[in-house]
């Protein structure tokens, strides 16, 4: 019975944009713009949510000592110092409790918020993405290995695609005659990016797509309940 006042709402709200989509005219047009506001304003709360549920799990973590706690103490520092110097000081376009801090712009640069970001947040990010290079060409590795006709396929059609990309590819064809353009191993790695990777890439977003809208239908219609406690 508790369940019974979200499902009408989430069903009336997900016909109204669906609707929507085939009248898109009065009163339709409005109701789905204040849907859109509504969605903003719950938005924010949920990213409070999440920075509550943050640090309650790193505080917890530090005060029982669980494994990896002093990581803790660096992630609730930086989130911190990032919070302190926002509220005081502000971002790039928007002024802060002290003001713009125009002394510490001349001192460094920049705000403290943008400098932070941009000097120590951007090379972390970087940095990570650059160990995750070792582990994506490691999964390559494994799955380049021609044990079956498909994964030799794919060995194959990446090898010519990595050629036909460099200048070691082009002079390998290059020798090949004007008539034989076709064969370049340039050209075939553009009509493999063209072709055969764009209708792979195609046929796994209409799958994706297919899914979302199996998805928002069972939540639309009350058949999956696990986002209110309920069972699925």
């Amino acid at each position: 019975m508790n369940y019974v006042l979200p499902l009408i709402i989430t069903f009336l709200a997900g016909l109204l944009m669906l609707v929507s989509e085939f009248i898109p005219h009065k009163p339709f047009e409005s109701l789905v713009s204040e849907l859109e506001i509504w969605f903003m304003i719950i938005s924010g709360f949920a990213i409070v949510l999440g920075q509550i549920s943050l640090l309650k799990m790193n505080i917890f973590k530090i005060k029982y000592k669980s494994e990896g706690w002093k990581y803790c103490i660096v992630t609730l520092s930086a989130f911190f110092i990032m919070l302190l110097v926002g509220i005081l000081w502000g971002t790039e376009s928007q002024a802060g409790l002290l003001g713009g801090g125009e002394r510490i712009i001349q001192s460094i640069g920049e705000k403290p918020f943008d400098y932070i970001f941009k000097y120590i947040y951007q090379h972390l990010m970087a940095s990570m993405f650059s160990l995750l290079a070792f582990f994506i060409a490691s999964a390559a590795y494994r799955a380049f290995i021609a044990r079956t006709l498909e994964s030799a396929l794919l060995l194959v059609s990446a090898i010519i695609v990595m050629l036909g990309n460099t200048s070691v590819g082009t002079s390998m064809t290059s020798f090949l005659p004007q008539s034989l353009n076709f064969l370049h191993l340039p050209n075939i790695s553009k009509f493999i990016m063209d072709y055969p990777n764009t209708a792979g890439q195609r046929a796994i977003i209409i799958g994706a797509g297919l899914g979302i809208i199996g998805s928002s239908l069972r939540v639309i219609l009350g058949i999956e309940r696990s986002w209110i406690g309920g069972k699925k």
